[in-house]
């Protein structure tokens, strides 16, 4: 089989690189063979060291290369091969045998508390390396890793600068807990959650600072994190520096970014008509004189600049290495006033004491600057076109003015005689300040040992210092002046600070007995504390915006909020890693974590798993299959935990203020019962089995990775309605399970290693989830009025009535329905001739079937160029969004679609007629495809030739999300307006939409 493949291989025109000549000209010929089998090696590339001379050796291994340099070098180059260096020395024949590199299974990779040799992983664990992270600029790492691991979805829930994401590794996990993965930082674990709005926790790392990433995605990677690791792992490793030349690097781009759409929507004199016809009075003497109006959308985008520079150093001796760095990164949104800020700094720093004892330290520490503006709703119709700027603009009327004489923001209020005070004037929702300034700082200083050989004793110790300011001001002059007494002018200052310390002892002992065995054990014992402390001060009704919140003082309303918590976990571990005859590898490991957060009945938890593999490609009857470069088989079982979203004192009683009271005329605050004991809750318990494979053909040109798991988590963390007898409204307790079964498939290719080189690479994903139990034997659960959990379906469902048209003159309108002749109307799924909730029906689902990605690279001299896609297939999205504005219910402006609505005169059968406060039914017309392919990313690149002084110089220009393909109406599909809930997935309610943007990059070496 190798021989037909190195046979098509020479099929391919051989591409010489072009040669300068200048004086004496020497021509060097021979062949290259395999050090293996003595097969000619037909693809070879062979360059002229330091020079721009090349060739590559044809079907039969012969090359021809002619350079100027009678002592030139040449460097021949091949994948699956060591490259080598050799000599001419005048020589005219120079043959070269070339010996099989097998790098690829010697790798070492990254796993929990340590590292081991791919060939030797037994878990499922994916890797993904700097260069495809810096691919597309992004502020968050976890951006980088769409579509690009099998088996984890990553969506965007908005696309503001510094923006809410969520990752899933294996589907959803939790209902009330956390799905979302824990991330490992150089040793340092952390988390990340919240709302759409809210900035992401990731976002204060630098991806450029980034090494690699491993994603430990089966229970026998991630058991190692015990009650932490359910829901996936995420080990990250910033760079280091190595002994050697200091190298100074700058990396940098500059860019712009604008809106991928925009929405339709009515013009001045269509808009008047409507209002005319909404109120049956004349509203607009003469709508069709006014023609376009102002176009919103216009003042709420712009073309927005992004940014970043920096600059790195890294080199050392043999006895001590550094790595530093400094970042800014700068991105302005392209919805006006929201942009992010981010100042970091890395330093890395080992250092041998002696040939026993090793020291070293990491700290990352950053700066964000978060100026944010409101997007996004979870509220239906009226609260979307009030709260999000996005939906402001949209049912702005065309007919008013955004600025007064002055040059200010006017009000809608203050307009045609306060006609329009229920709609807001987003350029005001622009004025709204809402800053967020963040410092975090996470660190690593350890100690490692080693008494005898083999034996290594590490002291790690992480601390995590965060804190954080907002500030928040509404001002007086973006409220209607009808309004300005009922407490205009509302600000708040929130600050937190965080406080975690982790203290690892991990002893490692490592050896061969014999030839054929060997063996790998690791202990652990870590402690973690977490301290939170936070402080706040809301008040309203000030006199003006002079001071705007920095004088809280002046507003004659002021609250105050006070708050603190602390909680530990406990943990002990161990791994044993054998191997025999480094064929057959055996893992085993078992954790305890004991926490404070969880009742007295359940303060600890085991976590255990067992992964075994057979490298089957160095039995001798698979050794003979040359196609054959690597086989791996792999199973793994066992147990993980997820503590996660639990509050410090959610197992216990809890006590809160219930309002003011009144003794001895003296105002005393009353303490009531808010919260009731649990004294059984415990952790989320995942069950986890995994069949897997691991195939290189053709010297690992091709590579294919596969495997199929079934995970069960039992004990889900749920909120439970209580009987009002009770005094309590509910109580968390464990009252569900679930599962998810799943197939992931991942490739990569070398197609072509010529003068032009090309790689393809591409992983899909189908993951299927079931809700198995919910309390009280319940078969169904309403999380809202369009979406439901149901027994033996996944979370993310959609249940609505079906749309069925427009009631047409002299149709009779059913009973139940709310609607009217020209209204909307719904189908009687149960024919009683009433409308009820008896006639809603599931209508869609949020998970998708599948999810994809693929990248393609391509070099030829110096150019380079790669392209990178992905996407999801059948997942369904709730466009709430277009709920709101296909109901002309007046004082607010539509889609454009809608001067086609129902009339007496135009029976229209899809657009409802014009009615003042009209609402809708919620039926699954407003249920879209979510499917979507994009182009996340195409870069050509350009090295510049050698420069005294510079060791690599590289510039590029970049596009990104280029373009999408999609049914979806909406701003973009990828988008979830309930930011990381589990519950509420897929629901498109005036979330920031997707920008697109270019830039021109450089990378520069010295």
């Amino acid at each position: 089989m190798m021989k037909q493949f190195t046979k098509l291989m020479g099929i391919f025109p051989i591409l010489l690189i072009p040669m300068l000549t200048f004086g004496q000209q020497l021509t060097v010929k021979g062949k290259v063979t395999s050090a293996e089998n003595g097969e000619t090696l037909p693809g070879v590339t062979v360059r002229v060291k330091g020079a721009s001379e090349g060739a590559v050796s044809g079907v039969d291994g012969r090359y021809s290369v002619t350079t100027k340099q009678g002592d030139a070098t040449l460097v021949f180059t091949y994948t699956g091969y060591l490259s080598q260096e050799v000599p001419v020395n005048g020589r005219t024949t120079v043959d070269v045998v070339l010996q099989t590199d097998n790098k690829a299974l010697d790798e070492v990779v990254v796993v929990g508390y340590g590292t081991q040799q791919k060939a030797n992983v037994a878990g499922s664990i994916a890797s993904v390396k700097t260069g495809d992270l810096k691919q597309t600029p992004i502020s968050n790492v976890v951006q980088g890793l769409q579509g690009r691991v099998s088996g984890v979805q990553i969506t965007q829930n908005s696309s503001a600068p510094g923006g809410s994401i969520s990752m899933r590794i294996r589907g959803v996990n939790s209902i009330n807990g956390t799905s979302e993965p824990l991330y490992v930082v150089d040793g340092v674990q952390l988390s990340n959650s919240g709302g759409v709005n809210d900035i992401s926790s990731l976002s204060i790392i630098n991806p450029n600072d980034i090494e690699s990433v491993a994603v430990l995605k089966d229970a026998s990677a991630t058991a190692i994190y015990g009650a932490r690791g359910a829901n996936g792992v995420v080990l990250i490793t910033t760079k280091r520096g190595k002994a050697g030349k200091t190298i100074v690097t700058y990396d940098g781009y500059y860019g712009v970014q604008n809106t991928t759409k925009r929405m339709d929507m009515m013009n001045a004199a269509e808009f008047a008509a409507l209002e005319n016809e909404v109120y049956k009075t004349t509203v607009y003497a003469n709508p069709e004189t006014l023609g376009e109006g102002v176009d919103w959308q216009d003042l709420i985008f712009r073309t927005a600049p992004m940014q970043s520079h920096q600059v790195s150093v890294a080199g050392g001796s043999e006895k001590t290495q550094f790595a530093l760095s400094g970042n800014y990164f700068k991105q302005e949104g392209v919805l006006i006033s929201s942009d992010f800020t981010r100042y970091s700094f890395r330093l890395n720093f080992d250092h041998r004491v002696s040939n026993a004892v090793k020291v070293g330290a990491s700290m990352l520490t950053s700066f964000v600057v978060n100026n944010s503006i409101p997007t996004g709703s979870s509220s239906i119709d009226a609260g979307a076109v009030t709260t999000s700027i996005l939906g402001a603009a949209m049912g702005a009327p065309p007919t008013l003015k955004p600025y007064n004489e002055n040059g200010g923001v006017l009000p809608f209020g203050d307009q045609m005689n306060s006609r329009y005070r229920e709609v807001v004037n987003p350029l005001g929702l622009a004025q709204i300040l809402n800053r967020d300034k963040i410092n975090r700082t996470l660190g690593n200083l350890y100690a490692e040992i080693t008494p005898l050989k083999g034996l290594t004793y590490r002291a790690n110790f992480s601390p995590i210092l965060s804190s954080s300011l907002n500030d928040y001001y509404s001002p007086r002059s973006i409220v209607n002046s009808g309004d300005l007494s009922s407490g205009a002018g509302k600000a708040q200052k929130n600050n937190s600070n965080t406080l975690v310390l982790l203290f690892e002892n991990i002893v490692t002992y490592e050896t061969r007995i014999g030839k054929e065995h060997s063996l790998k054990a690791t202990g652990v014992f870590a402690t973690q504390s977490n301290s939170a402390n936070s402080n706040s001060i809301n008040a309203s009704n000030f006199p003006n915006d002079a001071t705007a919140n920095e004088a809280v003082q002046l507003a004659t309303i002021r609250t105050v909020n006070s708050n603190r918590s602390k909680d530990r976990l406990d943990s002990y571990m161990g791994r044993i890693n054998y191997g025999f005859r480094d064929k057959y590898l055996l893992d085993l490991i078992a954790r305890v974590d004991g926490s404070t957060k969880f009742g007295e009945n359940n303060k600890y938890g085991f976590f255990p798993a067992a992964a075994f593999a057979w490298r089957a490609s160095e039995e001798p009857f698979i050794k003979n299959i040359n196609a054959i470069s690597n086989l791996k088989l792999r199973l793994s079982y066992g147990t993980t935990g997820n503590a996660g979203a639990i509050d410090a004192y959610k197992s216990l009683s809890l006590q809160g203020t219930s309002g003011q009271y009144y003794f001895n005329h003296e105002p005393v605050t009353g303490i009531s019962p808010t919260g009731i004991a649990n004294k059984d809750l415990k952790w989320e318990r995942s069950v986890q089995a995994d069949f897997g494979f691991d195939l290189g053909l053709f010297r690992d040109r091709l590579n294919v990775t596969a495997d199929i798991y079934h995970k069960k988590t039992d004990d889900l963390l749920f909120v439970r309605a209580l009987p009002g007898s009770s005094g309590y409204a509910d109580v968390t307790g464990n009252f569900a399970s679930m599962e998810n079964r799943g197939i992931e498939l991942s490739a990569d290719a070398v197609l072509v290693e010529r003068a032009v080189k090309w790689s393809v690479a591409g992983n899909i994903s189908f993951n299927k989830n079931k809700l198995l139990s919910l309390a009280g034997g319940l078969d169904e659960y309403a999380v809202s009025n369009y979406q439901v959990m149901q027994i033996g379906q996944p979370l993310g469902l959609f249940k609505t009535y079906v749309f069925d048209g427009v009631y047409q003159t002299g149709e009779a309108v059913l009973d139940g329905s709310g609607s009217r002749t020209g209204g909307m109307k719904v189908k009687d799924l149960n024919n009683d001739k009433v409308i009820s909730a008896e006639d809603q029906k599931v209508v869609g689902n949020a998970n998708p079937n599948f999810i994809y990605g693929f990248s393609t690279n391509l070099s030829y001299k110096q150019f380079d160029f790669s392209a990178f896609f992905s996407g999801t297939q059948g997942n369904k999205v709730y466009n709430l969004t277009r709920y709101s504005f296909e109901n002309p219910l007046g004082s607010r402006n539509m889609y454009a679609a809608l001067v086609d609505r129902w009339s007496p005169t135009n029976p229209s059968n899809e657009y409802v007629s014009g009615f003042q406060g009209g609402r809708l039914p919620l039926t699954d017309r407003f249920m879209e495809d979510g499917s979507f392919l994009r182009c996340k990313n195409i870069t050509l690149g350009y090295r510049v030739p050698k420069i005294k002084g510079i060791s690599s110089a590289r510039v590029y220009v970049s596009a990104n999300n280029l373009f999408t393909v999609t049914k979806y109406t909406g701003f973009d599909p990828e988008v979830n307006s309930f930011g990381n809930s589990n519950k509420q997935i897929g629901v498109d309610n005036l979330v920031y939409p997707t920008a697109r943007s270019f830039l021109v990059g450089l990378q520069v070496g010295f």
